[in-house]
């Protein structure tokens, strides 16, 4: 782990784990009963299930508000023991400056390898002090290039090339600034819900993923999705089977890193496996016609997703 990041050209997804975040209910205990054994025991299901990495968040959710003092406060403690029981390096998950300098002074980097600082972005309020923190403390580092430099701020990206611009500017950045080789750096394009995608995002994403794999200037960096958000708001019996099936299609376009949920075994599904090929279908409806407008091919997306939701539903009687 203290070397070149697996990933890339290993003919597999890397998956970091994302069971460390107060959206998931045994995290929330642990949380609010402070109890860092709680955090082993998921930092070691993860590791066990396949997960190479792992993701702590300590932030409030919609279940559960967390002052941020609270969060500084036990972050200490609970990188240590989770550093205790696993090896595995960990990605501090937060937009915060000040979460991510008290996690990487409280990390151990001799007993875990670089970690990986999660995540900067267009939008980051505190964005050159992050990008010190990256270079200090010598991370890896997730880059969001779902999100774009415009006059006076950021903006998400509506097409592949602004997200491709978005990469390129930041590997550029955290060349110069932060001394960062291309292999060090994760490349998040983004990852919308599929069922509720009305303007292409899943294509834009996926599309992205292909420009940065053919520019000769990103050449070695890593991609990475949050691939909990993609099945959002489908049926549960059908959401693990649509992740694989993404997971195929997103290896082919040149992911390799997902932080995801080890224990639904989050592997590409074979590429001639029915699934998949409903998710290409799917997919190419939410391409516009010529005339035609996103919102229009993104509601045709939607339907044929639902069609796919529906063929997987028991019949009653």
């Amino acid at each position: 782990m203290n070397g070149t990041m697996t990933g890339r050209g290993t003919g597999k997804i890397t998956i970091i784990g994302e069971l460390m975040n107060n959206s998931y209910a045994r995290a929330r205990t642990a949380f609010t009963s402070r109890d860092p054994r709680g955090y082993q025991q998921l930092a070691k299901s993860q590791v066990e299930g396949g997960a190479e990495y792992l993701d702590l968040n300590l932030d409030g959710t919609q279940k559960i508000q967390v002052r941020r003092q609270e969060m500084l406060d036990f972050l200490p403690e609970v990188i240590a023991s989770i550093q205790e029981v696993t090896r595995a390096p960990l990605c501090f998950d937060n937009p915060s400056v000040d979460y991510q300098r008290v996690a990487l002074e409280n990390y151990d980097r001799e007993k875990s390898g670089a970690p990986i600082l999660n995540s900067i972005a267009a939008s980051r309020e505190r964005l050159g002090e992050m990008i010190e923190l990256v270079k200090e403390y010598d991370t890896r580092v997730i880059v969001m290039a779902s999100e774009t430099f415009v006059p006076g701020g950021s903006a998400q990206c509506m097409n592949p090339q602004d997200a491709l611009g978005a990469a390129k500017r930041f590997v550029e950045m955290l060349a110069t600034k932060a001394d960062r080789r291309n292999d060090q750096i994760l490349i998040d394009p983004g990852l919308a819900p599929v069922g509720a995608d009305t303007y292409g995002l899943v294509n834009i994403g996926l599309d992205a993923m292909r420009l940065i794999r053919a520019d000769a200037d990103l050449k070695g960096v890593h991609m990475v999705v949050g691939l909990s958000n993609f099945a959002w708001g489908t049926p549960k019996g059908i959401r693990e089977e649509l992740e694989k099936a993404y997971l195929t299609l997103g290896a082919e376009a040149g992911l390799d890193f997902a932080i995801a949920n080890p224990e639904k075994k989050p592997v590409p599904l074979p590429a001639d496996h029915p699934m998949v090929g409903k998710l290409r279908e799917a997919l190419r409806q939410g391409r516009p016609l010529e005339g035609e407008t996103i919102e229009t091919s993104g509601f045709r997306q939607i339907e044929a997703v639902m069609g796919i939701c529906a063929e997987a539903q028991p019949v009653d009687g």
